[in-house]
């Protein structure tokens, strides 16, 4: 079923504000799993059904959050696909402003994907659409509105709207005891000005007059820090944790004293070198799957290394059996994060073709208390396309110009990352690659999905204000 009405980013923006495991306890550790049918014949009940609706959410005693959620819970049901697969989803839109769902990290097609730059139709509110798609590639991938927000910090990836998506098929990894998904979100967004040691990293780097956000609360699915029931483990197991960054803005660090992160796959591919971290980093959308063997009995915190980030909620109990108390955090010795310690260091393929593309903020315009973000001089939607050939392959050239981290995220493609900074690299497959200031990342993809396929960054408050482009595939 299409929606009667279709409204673009632009129309929504004026509208809105510019003028699982074994022993775990459901709400903590598992979303509610939706279970798919046999493939539908034409006119058949779809397999899944989502309502975006209003949800008030206790994440502490007393502390309710107002937001939009996925069938009343944050996160949403865990969709379980399998990979070739194809399935029927049906998105009723309870709310009061039109909205659209993105199915983030499938190669599937435009008009599916969810983006409406891309050509995918908003949903009307009391609207309902039917999205149809083969889900691949395999592994941890998700789900989310990919509307736009603009001054309202209530809508788009700053309300509850996000879901795990896993896709069941090639990807192996390896024996678990217990399967656990945590997502990261912060709440209760304010605007704040922007920090100043991030503008002064460089002196040729032009000092800026708009706004940032910073947040209240911050839950692991649906509770602050030391709410709600505990992730219980038993000496010796190996626990598979499924870790995502839902934030609409915030990076985020995480630890767990006394054990190791195993990381076997990032964005859902598994990665060429498994690697035991002691600290995991996640940009916004990213994904890490690890496993953590329960070798340190006693009652832990697994949160932000940040201290003024567990404070606002950022971090779950750890118990293991028998063991009471008040939970511990101890610092981790020192880290920085890199992707390089997860990749192959043998040489990329060639590409076919090399785009740079090159980042900048250009402060806030006409009186705006945002600031606008260029890429290679260009705000969307007044952007040249990236114009690309089926079958060929293509390096990006990610030059960040600016003092901010940008989470780049390539829709119906995954990239290969190749190059960060001087260090070459290959065989790390991802969909969301963190570019650091004033830095230069080269990811490759080779087109072979063909329609319009969105590149910008993850963060809401850049990709509403200008941090987007299309590629564009030719004949």
């Amino acid at each position: 079923m299409k929606p009667k009405d279709f409204i673009d980013r632009r129309t929504f923006l004026r509208a809105s504000g510019l003028a699982l495991g074994g022993g775990l306890a459901a709400s903590i550790a598992r979303p509610t799993a939706l279970h798919a049918a046999a493939l539908p014949a034409p006119e058949a009940k779809p397999d899944y059904t989502l309502k975006i609706e209003p949800c008030s959410l206790e994440i502490a005693p007393g502390v309710v959050v107002k937001t939009t959620s996925y069938n009343g819970q944050v996160p949403g049901p865990l969709l379980r696909l399998r990979e070739g697969v194809t399935v029927t989803i049906d998105v009723t839109n309870g709310s009061a402003n039109p909205d659209i769902v993105h199915w983030h990290g499938l190669a599937i097609d435009s008009l599916n994907d969810g983006a409406m730059e891309e050509g995918s139709s908003m949903i009307a509110p009391g609207a309902k659409l039917r999205y149809t798609f083969t889900p691949r590639p395999s592994g941890t991938r998700w789900y989310h509105t990919h509307a736009g927000a603009g001054g309202d910090l209530s809508l788009g990836t700053y309300s509850g709207q996000f879901g795990f998506l896993l896709v069941d098929g090639k990807a192996d990894l390896g024996h678990y005891d217990q399967e656990i998904f945590l997502a990261i979100h912060h709440w209760n967004g304010s605007f704040v000005p922007m920090v100043q040691t991030m503008r002064d990293a460089s002196s040729n780097m032009p000092l800026t007059s708009g706004s940032d956000v910073g947040y209240q609360y911050a839950t692991v699915n649906q509770h602050m820090l030391g709410v709600g029931e505990p992730i219980r483990v038993k000496q010796g197991q190996r626990v598979l944790v499924h870790l995502l960054n839902a934030s609409a803005t915030e990076n985020v660090v995480l630890a767990l004293p006394g054990h190791t992160f195993k990381v076997l796959a990032m964005d859902g591919n598994s990665v060429p070198n498994p690697a035991a971290v002691e600290v995991l980093s996640l940009a916004v959308a990213e994904r890490v799957d690890a496993v953590i063997e329960m070798n340190a009995p006693g009652v832990w915190v697994l949160g932000s290394i940040l201290p003024e980030a567990r404070k606002m909620g950022l971090g779950i109990v750890v118990e293991y059996a028998s063991k009471k108390g008040a939970p511990v955090w101890t610092d981790p010795a020192p880290a920085k994060w890199d992707y390089t310690q997860f990749a192959s260091n043998a040489p990329a393929a060639t590409p076919d073709e090399t785009v740079t593309l090159t980042f900048h903020d250009i402060g806030a315009l006409k009186g705006s208390k945002f600031d606008t973000w260029t890429i290679n001089n260009q705000s969307w939607p007044d952007v040249d396309p990236i114009k690309i050939k089926q079958g060929k392959r293509y390096r990006l050239l990610l030059r960040n110009g600016s003092g901010d981290q940008h989470p780049m995220h390539l829709h119906r493609h995954s990239f290969e990352v190749t190059k960060i900074g001087p260090k070459d690299l290959s065989g790390l497959h991802k969909d969301v690659v963190n570019v650091m200031p004033l830095q230069t990342v080269a990811v490759d993809f080779v087109a072979d999905n063909p329609g319009d396929s969105l590149l910008h960054c993850h963060q809401q408050l850049h990709m509403d204000y200008g941090f987007m482009t299309i590629i564009k595939y030719t004949a």
